[in-house]
């Protein structure tokens, strides 16, 4: 069992910056692909960024996200993070951490694959 937590949203300016947080419970974190999911009010949740597990650190993002936001992970700390630059309205939403027992064949964009989900944390982005 994983507890995910997240943690960092809030209200940000169009064109502002803010840094997300996911905490995970836990001995065996580095084992598990961690992922971001966004969904806004009215809309379907869609994939935002993902990292792989395992020793690796190769980094996938959303076409519409990846020259602007940044996904890391600190095993020790058992921590996935989120960098968040020159944000947008559109993408106010709630953001939601997701682990993934194993590597991702998925580039870490299937929703399904995860086993694991945070409680959401909101952002909202003013215009």
């Amino acid at each position: 069992q994983v507890q995910l937590v997240e943690s960092g949203g809030g209200l940000v300016q169009a064109g502002g910056s803010l840094r997300l947080s996911c905490a995970a419970s836990g001995r065996t974190f580095s084992m598990y692909t961690m992922g971001w999911f966004r969904q806004a009010p009215g809309k379907e949740r869609e994939f935002v960024a993902a990292i792989s597990c395992c020793g690796g650190s190769t980094s996938y993002y959303a076409d519409s996200v990846k020259d602007r936001f940044t996904i890391s992970r600190d095993n020790a700390k058992n921590t996935m993070y989120l960098k968040m630059n020159s944000l947008k309205p559109e993408e106010t939403a709630v953001y939601y951490c997701a682990a993934k027992r194993g590597p991702t064949y998925h580039r870490g964009s299937y929703s399904p694959e995860y086993d694991y989900w945070g409680q959401g944390t909101q952002v909202t982005v003013s215009s």
